[in-house]
Order: structure tokens, then sequence, then C-alpha cells
């Protein structure tokens, strides 16, 4: 048994109920970022209508994108609507979200997660009801947690994953 399986192993059995719970906040965030990329792909009638759907020749950025105001207006509007802006982002709730519900790969989600729910905070100021702090910016904080607790072990194939050679050798891919 290796560190990491011994930190796996410590977190599911010192922290009990704090594991699950953490268990259960990674599974939470990991369907709330597959359901954005099932809703836009297949507009299921949600957040997408159906006419919009990505398999439709709907634009997954441009809703969004078309309609933010504020200091970073001009770089986020220029993205709307751009195939490749649309590939990033479908690939990015699709890989995050898979990542986060099967509990593999905890750093590289926390960190692209990080990062598109930052890009989505910057495209939402300024705040309509707080001048700074939003949901994004506590999922973020989130997102950090579970890759920094390694809940991907529990109820996840995090302990799987990490004995995988390519993970050994590769540490960040934990």
């Amino acid at each position: 048994m290796d560190h990491t399986d011994r930190q796996g192993d410590q977190l599911a059995e010192r922290w009990g109920v704090l594991g699950y719970l953490l268990a259960f906040l990674r599974l939470g965030m990991g369907w709330t970022f597959l359901w954005a990329f099932l809703d836009k792909m297949f507009g299921l009638g949600f957040a997408t209508p159906s006419e919009a759907a990505w398999v439709n020749g709907g634009s997954p950025t441009t809703g969004y994108l078309s309609n933010v105001e504020g200091p970073f207006e001009g770089v986020f509007t220029s993205m709307a609507g751009h195939a490749w802006a649309d590939w990033l982002f479908m690939i990015g709730l699709l890989g995050i979200g898979v990542a986060l519900l099967l509990g593999i790969g905890m750093r590289v989600a926390a960190v692209t997660g990080g990062l598109l729910l930052l890009f989505m905070y910057l495209a939402a100021l300024p705040l309509d009801n707080n001048p700074f702090m939003d949901s994004h910016l506590l999922e973020i904080v989130v997102l950090a947690v579970l890759a920094i607790t390694g809940a991907g072990r529990v109820l996840g194939l995090g302990r799987m994953w990490q004995r995988l050679p390519l993970v050994r050798t590769n540490p960040w891919l934990v």
C-alpha cells in the first residue's frame, strides 16, 4: 500500500461522515457540470430549448456570452459563437463532470473547473446582489477542497485511478 492509498483509507476511516459529505459534494458538482453539458448538447428544455441545442446547430456560448455587460464585455462577447469557444466549453463541461462523478483526475477537474467558473464569474460582473461574492467563487473553493482532500476516493474510483501506471508517473493526474 503506497502513500496515496493510505491517504484515501484515512479519509474514509478517520473522517467518517465528513468523507461521505465530501463525496456528496463531489457528486453534486459533477452532476452540475454534466447536466449543463447534456442540456446544451441536446436542448432538454431547462436552460436550453431544443431548437438551440448544439446537436441542432445551436451554439452553447452564444446566448450567455452575447449578453455580457460590464468590465469584460468586449472579451467575452468576442468569443460568443466561435466554434473553438463552443468546443472548449462543451469538452470542459463534459470532462469536468465525468471526472468529478467518477472521482478521477480530481486535480485536473479542480483546476479546469475552477478556471471555467472564474470566467463565468468575470462574465457576470458587476454582480446584482453582492459587491464581490457569488456562487461561482464558492464553487471554486469547493472544487479545491475536493481535490486537496482526495474526495474521489470515497464513493468513487479515486483509489483505483491512483494505482494506474500513468497516474503514478504523473501525479498531477491524481
